[in-house]
């Protein structure tokens, strides 16, 4: 079996590594437990996660035990990684409710158990601390003076608000995380994002003070899009794992429309096909081969975060409405996408329902894409019918105040309405 880290140096995940050679032996040696922390600050984890959360499962696929470490302790702190502002800081309810939506999609990707792998929180040794005897026996191995010449601290010091003293501790706390992990659970390897380096190199140092071990860090690369785009931004704001913030089409949907430059790289990134497949896909130059590729990554990638069902349901609801793509058998033939004519229920596009008495009188249209969540505003949705972008059931409407009635349902009584090319909302109606 190939080795850890050559298979997450070659898809992609490393940015760097800490003396990687003696990582790389570990890794030959050992069944190794390593660890990422997730921030608490929301009930759902976003596309933004999924390579720390990929890396996890890469982790547990090769016969290792990844820990998955909710931040409830540093929840209460705020990381100043990567932010210019102070984060809000959550009560104990708040990272109740948001491990539990975490963990629940994590479960996805990972099967836990105590013997492959574990989620914790860290408020379970950070709670109980007590801060003389913290300084004495954790502080006194941290300097001020390499503090603050990390990543994370530089920013916020050169930003307006400054970097708080509350803020000022996060560093000392990941390490002591790393610290508690490696003893309690034999953990000795931290990865995360690349603003993340100083605190794991922290900790790397802090173990090896403190108990004379050789622990190790990985870091990711920041993820962007070949247009220089950060992964998982859109125009609606970040695509969620939770399916009632981002819906498995609207997910389904985002990976479908990446842009050819990235399918390969997104492929070796966000599925678990194997490299030599993905190569050849690198050499396409046909622009049906590729919407081919993209639709078995947008199946994948759908699969892994909702399920087989729900991947089938947005495949057939994109080929009801934007026709069937032909998909050559050569084409990424590990993946368990249907190749031929599926016969899954429609109902993959988001959707809602209408009493059949409020369109007998008729609704304006532009009031009808506002309510559904099609436009942000009613003035946004008079902008985009004037400009020729809403349609029902495949007809352009030409005025906002065009008045939508049951007499424009289709034969299975439904309204399909449609905002540009590509988003779209389904209204059943009811009697």
């Amino acid at each position: 079996m190939a080795n850890l880290i050559d298979v997450l140096k070659e898809r992609g995940f490393i940015d760097q590594a800490t003396h990687e050679q003696e990582l790389i032996d570990y890794f030959s040696k050992h069944r190794v437990t390593g660890y990422i922390g997730f921030d608490p600050t929301a009930s759902s984890l976003h596309i933004g996660h999924l390579v720390p959360i990929m890396a996890l499962a890469h982790m547990q696929r090769a016969g290792h035990r990844p820990i998955a470490l909710v931040g409830g302790g540093t929840g209460l702190v705020g990381d100043p990684s990567g932010k210019t502002e102070m984060r809000k800081m959550l009560t104990l309810e708040d990272v109740e409710r948001n491990a539990a939506g975490i963990k629940h999609q994590l479960s996805r990707f990972l099967k836990f158990d105590e013997s492959n792998a574990l989620q914790l929180n860290n408020a379970e040794w950070l709670a109980p601390l007590e801060y003389i005897p913290f300084l004495r026996d954790i502080g006194r191995h941290f300097s001020v003076n390499r503090m603050i010449k990390a990543e994370s601290y530089r920013l916020r010091l050169d930003s307006e608000e400054g970097l708080s003293f509350i803020e000022f501790n996060y560093m000392i706390l990941q390490a002591y995380d790393f610290l508690e992990l490696a003893r309690r659970h034999d953990c000795r390897l931290q990865m995360g994002g690349r603003d993340q380096w100083g605190n794991i190199v922290a900790g790397v140092e802090l173990i090896r003070r403190m108990d004379q071990k050789t622990a190790f860090g990985i870091t990711f690369p920041l993820i962007t899009t070949s247009s220089g785009e950060k992964m998982g931004k859109t125009a609606k704001g970040a695509v969620w794992l939770d399916p009632a913030r981002t819906s498995p089409y609207e997910y389904y949907q985002y990976w479908i429309n990446t842009d050819d430059r990235d399918v390969a790289r997104f492929l070796a990134l966000f599925t678990f096909l194997p490299l030599e497949e993905i190569a050849a896909v690198e050499r396409l130059e046909d622009s049906a081969l590729l919407n081919a590729a993209k639709t078995v990554l947008a199946f994948e990638a759908t699969r892994l975060a909702h399920g087989r069902e729900q991947a089938l349901l947005a495949l057939e609801a994109a080929r009801r409405l934007f026709g069937h793509r032909n998909l050559p058998s050569e084409i990424l033939s590990s993946s368990e996408v249907p190749r031929g004519e599926t016969e899954t229920d429609p109902n993959g596009i988001p959707s809602s329902t209408i009493q059949l008495d409020r369109l007998v009188a008729g609704i304006p249209a532009f009031r009808l894409f506002h309510d559904v969540g099609l436009a942000v505003s009613g003035a946004a949705a008079r902008r985009l019918i004037d400009q020729g972008g809403a349609y029902v059931n495949g007809k352009r409407i030409d005025s906002h105040e065009q008045l939508i009635s049951n007499g424009d349902m289709s034969d299975e009584g439904s309204l399909v309405l449609r905002s540009g090319k590509k988003r779209f909302h389904r209204l059943r109606v009811e009697k």
